[in-house]
């Protein structure tokens, strides 16, 4: 063995070790320390001194090391010997795990090294457990953080949960900086705007004639006297007025104040029978329901819509334009928007919903046009169609219109080439009267729902003599 290339170690200088004190030695330097032939056999055993948890192992003198190694560790043991057999000696050290009785291992870190002139080994082994103990209280300490971040998440789902059904308006302050930390729906709805903007923001700015200090010091105050009368104040945006009932507790190193927002008459939001009654036909209707902003991106939608699109929950489509679940896009889309601005409301549209993964089903749609708010929205019932598809008839096609006949009776009477001119006619036809009808005759939407220039579209109106017709409708 050399190291750092001294000469000290080759050159003589080092004495001869009594037998005595080499076993001693070599006992010092490792946990335990075995002699074995290239057989296995094991020819002597040195355990450390300061460490009892061994025991006694002088019964594995004299017998194979095979009979005191688990069965995973016996190749392992095969290799090294194998290797030592062809004069290759390994080079790193190698675990093996030992077992007595049946009952009782323990993992050992041998290195091994050529001992003596008839060819046996010397493994210095270091005990393991204390660092498979180690490990074993860093799983268990993984898993106890994994655990509490699992109760953690858990009541912070029913916190969430809580705060949107609860009926009441409901709002958390800071008391620190007096900024709102979370709010439901319903006491944003009392302030006159939406709960994205107030989350984070200042909770005094939201009414009038309110210093920040001053009205959370009133806030505070309120909530620890005896009095359970809370603080009248007036909206800054409804001009309403409410009354701010306080409770205060400490949450992580923070006071916060949980504020019930009441209207003027002590009472929150009402909730009366019909719109309880919508709100449940909107949770569990068979019919899909969804409300955009104006220009059609998705606010809100029920359990019908998600199953008609494939979608796992509200956050799948959330954010996302209807249009890309349409099956024409924003053609429909436009067509959809423009109708129901127009007059209000836009009924029975039919179209076809397509999924992420491009399945399409037909529908039928109804749009409403939503402007009792300071931002207009847009709410659409959407019902599958595909079932009644099936068991609808086709409409009788008007006695004496040529250009309608069965395709059938063309056969035999003229040319192929002429039964696919007349037929194409047809077909284009009764595409630009769809159009038209379901954009109720407002041509540039018929147009580009069509793929077609507004001048295309009217040459095509002439040719099947329908401007007319549309002008006649119009009237």
């Amino acid at each position: 063995m050399k190291s750092g290339g001294s000469s000290f170690w080759s050159n003589g200088s080092v004495p001869l070790i009594e037998p005595e004190f080499l076993s001693s030695i070599i006992a010092v330097a490792s946990d335990i320390a075995l002699v074995i032939t290239q057989d296995g056999d094991i020819l002597s055993v040195l355990i450390n001194q300061q460490d009892t948890s061994f025991g006694k192992l002088d019964h594995w003198e004299g017998r194979s090391i095979r009979n005191f190694l688990t069965t995973e560790s016996i190749p392992k043991l095969n290799a090294v010997l194998a290797a030592f057999a062809r004069g290759d000696a390994p080079r790193k050290a190698v675990e093996l795990n030992h077992s007595d009785n049946a009952i009782w291992e323990f993992p050992i870190r041998y290195s091994f090294h050529p001992f003596g002139n008839d060819k046996s080994l010397l493994m210095l082994g270091r005990d393991l457990r204390p660092i498979a103990e180690t490990q074993q209280q860093l799983v268990q300490a993984q898993m106890s953080l994994e655990q509490g971040y699992e109760a953690r998440r858990e009541f912070d789902a029913r916190y969430r949960l809580l705060l949107r059904t609860v009926h009441d308006p409901i709002a958390f302050v800071s008391v620190g900086d007096g900024r709102v930390r979370d709010i439901n729906e319903p006491a944003a709805a009392l302030l006159g705007t939406t709960r994205e903007d107030l989350v984070g923001s200042s909770f005094f700015q939201e009414f009038r004639d309110r210093r920040g200090e001053e009205f959370i010091e009133g806030l505070v105050n309120a909530a620890i006297s005896e009095n359970a009368a809370g603080l009248e104040v007036q909206t800054r945006r409804s001009r309403s007025r409410v009354t701010v009932t306080p409770h205060i507790f400490r949450a992580a190193g923070e006071r916060v104040l949980i504020c019930r927002l009441s209207g003027d008459d002590g009472t929150s939001v009402k909730y009366d029978g019909l719109s309880l009654n919508l709100s449940v036909l909107f949770d569990k209707g068979a019919d899909a329901m969804v409300f955009t902003s104006i220009d059609g991106t998705v606010l809100t939608c029920n359990d019908s819509f998600l199953d008609l699109v494939d979608a796992a929950h509200l956050g799948d489509v959330k954010g996302r334009n209807l249009a890309e679940y349409l099956g024409r896009g924003q053609i429909d889309m436009s067509v959809l928007i423009e109708n129901a601005r127009r007059s209000g409301q836009m009924r029975m549209y039919a179209t076809k919903m397509m999924n992420d993964f491009g399945s399409k089903t037909a529908v039928e749609m109804s749009a409403t046009y939503l402007n009792d708010r300071s931002e207009p929205e847009l709410g659409f019932v959407i019902r599958d169609a595909s079932r009644v598809d099936a068991v609808r008839k086709p409409a009788p096609a008007q006695a004496g219109d040529d250009s309608n006949r069965n395709v059938m009776e063309l056969v035999g009477s003229a040319s192929l080439k002429e039964i696919v001119s007349e037929t194409t006619d047809v077909v284009e036809k009764m595409c630009i009267e769809t159009a038209v009808a379901l954009t109720r005759n407002n041509r540039v939407a018929a147009a580009e729902m069509l793929g077609l220039s507004r001048q295309s579209l009217y040459v095509k109106l002439r040719k099947y003599g329908l401007l007319n017709k549309d002008a006649d409708s119009s009237d």
